[in-house]
């Protein structure tokens, strides 16, 4: 009897930029051999289509940045792994956001106790400050900051060989031509029109055709902006679906 073939996939539980309930808040699991790994980011609606998805609590979850479309969830979560019983969740953090992401969920109401009892935001998860790596399940994972509003306050995450997430950004040529060196499949925030936080559909030309053959787009407005993304030629994530790598 051979042993089962490793098989990495990245599930998306949403793709959108937090607008429509259609695509939802872009979230994604590393799945291997269709089971979780790590959870990428924690909006509205995620905890309910991990367990849809998993019938269980996420075990380990990277946070890329604090706004609340990649943070809300987190609030049901705590509760959730209260009231379950579980251990801690692993929650790896970029150290330079801490402080923001305790101050958005973890200092309301009463410094962050809850009514089912003597019970801190932070008892639910073991946090795991992070600043250029990681190590989780045998992955030996890599932090880099994105253009998104403040300098280094949101981050992108690679698992060389494996994918690139870029987390919300505007283009990261700097990055994407220097730190690529496989065939990571690259999962890039794009809409159809660009902002100051955002890429937008003709700042990809800023990549070099190699890398754009690579990269599957998410983190867009709704599905008629998922369309035309597709209609310029490229791969483009959708809710509940996942990509292999």
């Amino acid at each position: 009897m051979t042993a089962k073939t490793a098989q990495y996939s990245l599930n998306f539980h949403g793709c959108g930029s937090g607008g429509q309930l259609a695509v939802g808040s872009s979230a994604a699991t590393l799945e291997l051999n269709s089971q979780p790994q790590l959870l990428i980011d924690c909006g509205p609606g995620t905890v309910h289509s991990f367990q849809q998805r998993y019938q269980q609590l996420p075990e380990a979850i990277f946070i890329s940045h604090c706004h609340l479309d990649h943070i809300t969830d987190l609030e049901i979560l705590t509760v959730r792994a209260k009231l379950s019983q579980s251990s801690p969740i692993k929650l790896f953090v970029p150290l330079s956001i801490i402080s923001t992401l305790h101050q958005r969920l973890a200092t309301y109401p009463e410094l962050g106790s809850m009514a089912e009892g003597q019970h801190n935001f932070w008892q639910s998860f073991q946090l795991i400050p992070v600043t250029d790596e990681f190590y989780w399940r045998g992955c030996h994972y890599r932090l880099y900051p994105t253009r998104h509003h403040t300098p280094n306050s949101s981050f992108a995450l690679h698992l060389p060989g494996r994918f690139f997430y870029s987390g919300d950004t505007r283009p990261i040529p700097e990055i994407l031509h220097h730190k690529i060196t496989g065939q990571e499949r690259i999962f890039h925030d794009c809409g159809v029109e660009p902002n100051p936080s955002h890429t937008g559909l003709a700042d990809l030309a800023e990549y070099q055709p190699e890398i754009r053959q690579r990269l599957v787009l998410y983190h867009y407005a709704d599905q008629l902006a998922a369309e035309a993304l597709k209609a310029a030629g490229y791969q483009v994530a959708e809710p509940d679906c996942a990509v292999l790598l």
